[in-house]
């Protein structure tokens, strides 16, 4: 290893650590109006304090006690000059703790500065503010490296200026410097347990809600599947039941119209599944090639790659409705307009909702499906003109209407229902729609 690559490393070694000082290992402290006011009131207070000593100790002879019997004078400094140099050394050095929060390194090196030059019969210039420098270092400085590396430096450098260099502290201060930090130590320790017990209850709140509002997500995620499940489910089966239960009655007499009932059941019944296929791809990610068994010729897979059905295959739901031996009638009026998926989809449900409950529990009822295409409102209409009720149909529980209305809501539409003057049933759907 030659001088050249030895030297090299030295300086990428000393260029590291010079980084290393430089890097802010914590973050920026953020004052608050009131604690900027505490540490202006700080040096104010001390700087009063330090520069009254000043002025009343110029000009005097400090005697002190170096061994038993032998005593050494020394003198502080005199005249207007000495003067006004104590009252700026103190001026300095408490001035600069208005900043210790702030810029507690650049502090820590003014008032270690202060202090070296100081006389040492005059200490309590700067004393104090060098201990609270120090401390405000410690605490609040974010460059840790380099505020390991000053601190230890001021106190030696200070430490080893001579054997007089700390102030003689006279007796009627002893108690008041033992019981203010005892004081500021239960006031801090009070402090802490506060915003302990403040932090624990905020983190308690906080986790209350984050878990009730999972629960409501839950919730919200269940009723979104149940009603999708009962939309797609109860309107096919409920076609697949009256045409098998048609295809039954006639299969004796008319076996040729109970193999077209059935063939309306296989219909059906292909439709639930493309749509349950559909509703089960949305929960999670089907993989590749699942269901083929079931599905050789890969329908189902086409199937849930399909888009959810709109208001351009009413036609076809309006048809199988017709296959049950249902008369239906469709009307569209106004000039179509492009709709949201979502939108097309909520009105799709309110016919095939409201057909279904005609199935069900209108048969031998004739229905109408109005569609509307407003300027500033869709408007889907469904009406029967009554009939009776099926003998597989069952009461229901309104769930399927309450699925309607959630959905409406979610575009600000609503719903209206009820029974006509005239006889039969009205399902009526608002849905506004967005300037064009």
């Amino acid at each position: 290893m030659n001088a050249g690559t030895t030297l090299e490393r030295l300086r990428v070694l000393v260029r590291e650590a010079l980084r290393d000082v430089r890097r802010q290992t914590g973050p920026p402290l953020r004052l608050s109006h009131r604690a900027w006011q505490f540490d202006v009131l700080v040096a104010l207070v001390l700087g009063i304090a330090t520069v009254y000593y000043g002025i009343d100790n110029a000009n005097n002879v400090v005697v002190r006690e170096i061994a038993p019997g032998v005593e050494h004078a020394v003198p502080r400094p005199a005249g207007p000059g000495g003067m006004a140099f104590m009252v700026t050394l103190a001026a300095v050095a408490s001035g600069a703790l208005a900043l210790r929060r702030r810029f507690p390194l650049a502090v820590l090196y003014v008032v270690t500065a202060a202090v070296l030059a100081t006389p040492q019969s005059v200490m309590r210039l700067t004393f104090y503010a060098f201990v609270i420098a120090v401390y405000s270092a410690a605490v609040h400085s974010p460059y840790r490296v380099a505020t390991l590396a000053a601190l230890p430096v001021s106190v030696l450098l200070v430490g080893t200026t001579g054997n007089s260099l700390t102030p003689i502290i006279p007796n009627q201060y002893v108690a008041l410097l033992i019981l203010v930090p005892m004081a500021g130590a239960a006031l801090g320790l009070r402090t802490w347990k506060l915003r302990t017990d403040e932090g624990r209850t905020r983190l308690s709140a906080l986790e209350r809600g984050q878990a009730e509002a999972l629960r409501r997500a839950v919730e919200h995620e269940r009723a979104r599947i149940a009603r999708e499940l009962h939309d797609v489910v109860t309107h096919n089966v409920s076609v697949m039941v009256i045409q098998a239960g048609a295809a039954r009655k006639i299969m004796k007499t008319s076996p040729e119209q109970a193999g077209e009932a059935l063939l309306a059941v296989e219909a059906g019944g292909r439709a639930a599944m493309t749509e349950l296929r559909h509703v089960m791809g949305l929960l999670s990610m089907a993989d590749e090639g699942e269901g083929a068994d079931e599905d050789p010729d890969g329908t189902g897979a086409a199937a849930e790659l399909a888009p959810q059905p709109g208001l351009d295959q009413l036609g076809t739901l309006v048809g199988r409705v017709r296959d049950a031996g249902l008369t239906v009638g469709m009307t569209v009026t106004g000039a179509p307009c492009p709709l949201s998926p979502g939108l097309e989809l909520a009105a799709y449900r309110v016919v095939q909702e409201a057909l279904t409950n005609t199935v069900k529990h209108a048969s031998g009822a004739t229905a109408a499906v109005t569609v509307e295409y407003g300027a500033d409102r869709l408007r889907v209409e469904v009406t029967d003109t009554g009939g009776h009720q099926g003998a597989d149909a069952a009461a229901g529980n309104g769930r399927g209407l309450i699925g309607l209305r959630e959905r409406l809501a979610v575009y600000d539409g609503t719903l209206n229902t009820g029974r006509r003057l005239t006889g039969g049933y009205r399902v009526e759907a608002l849905i506004p729609l967005e300037a064009r």
